[in-house]
């Protein structure tokens, strides 16, 4: 057997830089140093890490003021840089050379090209970064087809890549992007050593009978190196440590190649190759004789092992195949392992065809050996109840919630199944408001608290009211540590009332005054607002002891007030409309939003009763502003000094 070991597997130069960053911080002997994110996508050495103390903190709100944080090979955007010096902590810069030359490249051709596209993962943390040098404005992009969705009126398109996506994914959508838009210039941002890797293993996997990827799963360019190897080795493995590796029939597999991601230490690696020499000297041992399969050695070394099973053993087994509605499991044995798909799961949606993952570990318990057939009946659902029975009572202690999905409504409430166990929550503890029809929770995936739990009589309680209180707090006391005057939210329009608006402002309602939806007269929300709009308002006043938030809709820039005092001087002789009455006076507006007080005395050259014996709403009149005050929006005007209105005499009165 001879064993292919591609000369770029494991750690690239941004990774190995960003790793060795850490270890030389903690070998100077610098204390709280904190990872913004895993430093890397390999769970051993990020559990390696965390053994000497390194923290993983996923918000620069989580780490410590005495801290240290290593920004990963990823890298990040401008803002987390800001936040960072704001705060005043301290940081070492781990980000890749070559995303580092992107996030340049980025910034000189934002104000160049009609729009930018990033070709790449959306949630990965490169792409997010990338995108945060552009001000979140890209097109990002991981299949041709969604070229489709982009607006086709843009004539210069800018294209960066992802630094770990394949050619072929980056040439497809280059292509249509071609096809689409007048001019694409492109930036070939694929790391290098990428590139080489997967060039390197595509040639390995194409000359080999079996390939192993070494790396994480969390891990894009290890899941895209083990694309590429299927692709041209149908037995092609991706494997964590050298405890996943699959059994190899020695007798038929003459090559085996072997690559690991950018991510994937070389100690695992390592590992790997060790186990894989195992049956590489094993094969030199049987030069010139008939060759053993591997499945026979197994048989050979546990012989008799499954004579030794018995009802209720837990064991574990590699998921091999299905039939029908049986799901066959390897034991290492020579008897088959049958699970019935009703003591697999009790999902009601899983499909066999399409969910069962072929191939992996699972532990089983063992329901009956019959040897007559060679069959081993196994359930899975026994297993997860008894592991989950321990999960529950440790979750009742530790009041961690739970996650259940609810499979029926009975009397007084729905009931759930957390690892195949009957979880009760009663009808007034599924939520914390009331619910009519407990049917809208139905197939909902819900957290829960363990309030209530007998293992002797297989009782358990939870509540989700109580989960929905402790996030409605926590949101809560979150809001107003950080509310202040001038502060604008973006909120939904919870009701409306006669008085204004009640908006949700995320967890936390604010009242909109009618006079405060816009600068102008407003007689009811409704005209501007309906329930459901989004709307963005501004804080104008708050009382945290009685939990009171006012709120404003409208926009200093369009306070007519402004215009009003450019627009009108002292002395100035204006056409109003009459559009209120007090006892003192009458109201007019000059313009949309402004209006001025013609006092009782000013309105004619004889004393009169009150406003209303010569004016009317909605009446025209010439005034002459003798007043003006924008700052305190106060205008005082005069009728009888351009055109005193004076009552008819009443034998006019009667005439008319």
């Amino acid at each position: 057997m001879e064993i292919l070991v591609a000369k770029t597997a494991g750690y690239c130069f941004g990774v190995s830089r960003a790793v060795n960053k850490v270890f030389e911080l903690l070998n100077d002997g610098v204390d709280n140093i904190y990872t913004l994110g895993p430093v890397i996508h390999n769970e051993q050495v990020i559990k390696k890490l965390k053994q000497s103390g390194v923290k993983v903190a996923e918000k620069i709100h989580d780490i410590e003021e005495n801290g240290h944080v290593i920004i990963r090979a990823h890298g990040v955007g401008p803002e987390v840089y800001k936040e960072l010096e704001e705060k005043g902590i301290r940081f070492s810069d781990a980000t890749c050379p070559y995303v580092k030359r992107i996030h340049k490249l980025i910034m000189e051709e934002k104000d160049r090209c009609d729009v930018l596209v990033i070709v790449g993962d959306k949630n990965h943390p490169e792409v997010i970064g990338i995108n945060g040098w552009c001000d979140n404005s890209a097109y990002i992009i991981d299949d041709p087809s969604q070229v489709d969705d982009m607006p086709s009126h843009f004539e210069n398109v800018c294209v960066f890549a992802q630094t770990t996506i394949t050619s072929e994914k980056w040439e497809k959508i280059i292509q249509k992007l071609k096809n689409k838009f007048k001019n694409v210039k492109r930036f070939d941002t694929i790391c290098s050593a990428t590139a080489k890797r997967q060039e390197e293993a595509a040639e390995i996997a194409s000359n080999v009978d079996m390939m192993v990827v070494i790396g994480s799963t969390n891990s894009s360019n290890t899941r895209k190196l083990y694309e590429i190897c299927k692709a041209c080795c149908p037995l092609t493995y991706q494997v964590e440590t050298s405890y996943e590796l699959p059994e190899v029939d020695v007798k038929k597999i003459k090559k085996i190649g072997i690559t690991a991601g950018a991510s994937t230490p070389d100690w695992i690696i390592k590992e790997v190759i060790e186990k894989m020499s195992e049956y590489k000297a094993y094969d030199e041992q049987q030069g010139g004789k008939e060759m053993q399969s591997f499945e026979e050695l197994l048989d050979k070394s546990f012989e008799n092992s499954c004579d030794s099973l018995s009802t209720g053993d837990i064991v574990k087994g590699r998921i091999q195949s299905y039939k029908g509605s049986e799901i066959l499991v390897d034991l290492g044995c020579k008897y088959d392992g049958v699970i019935p798909l009703s003591e697999f799961t009790d999902d009601p949606d899983f499909n066999i065809q399409t969910d069962l993952n072929i191939g992996e570990e699972i532990e089983v318990f063992v329901v009956r050996v019959n040897d007559a057939e060679g069959k081993v009946t196994l359930s899975k659902k026994r297993v997860d109840s008894i592991k989950g029975w321990d999960l529950l009572e440790e979750a009742f202690n530790s009041k961690q919630p739970v996650k259940i999905k609810i499979s029926e409504i009975v009397n007084g409430g729905a009931v759930g199944r957390y690892r195949g166990i009957r979880v009760f929550v009663p009808a007034s503890q599924i939520s914390d408001k009331y619910v009519s029809d407990l049917n809208e929770f139905l197939n909902k995936v819900i957290n829960v608290r363990i309030i209530d739990i007998n293992k002797q009589k297989k009782k358990v309680v939870g509540s989700h009211k109580v989960i929905l209180k402790e996030e409605k707090e926590k949101v809560e006391n979150e809001f107003w540590s950080n509310i202040e005057v001038g502060k604008k939210y973006r909120g939904v329009v919870k009701s409306l009332s006669d008085f204004g608006a009640f908006i949700d402002l995320g967890g936390v309602d604010g009242l909109l005054h009618v006079s405060e939806l816009a600068w102008g007269r407003v007689k009811h929300p409704s005209e501007l607002i309906k329930v459901g709009d989004v709307i963005e308002v501004s804080v104008i006043d708050f009382d945290k002891d009685k939990k009171k938030i006012s709120l404003t809709y409208k926009k200093p820039e369009d306070n007519p007030w402004n215009i009003t005092e450019a627009k009108y001087k002292t002395g100035d002789v204006v056409k109003a409309k009459v559009v209120r009455m007090t006892p003192f006076g009458a109201f007019v507006e000059l313009d949309t939003g402004v209006d001025g007080l013609v006092h009782i005395s000013q309105i004619s050259n004889v004393r009169i009763p009150r406003p209303e014996a010569v004016l009317s709403i909605g009446q025209e009149v010439e005034a002459k502003i003798i007043e003006m005050n924008a700052e305190a929006k106060k205008i005082s005007l005069s009728i009888k000094e351009v055109s005193p209105i004076d009552p008819q005499p009443k034998s006019e009165e009667k005439t008319q």
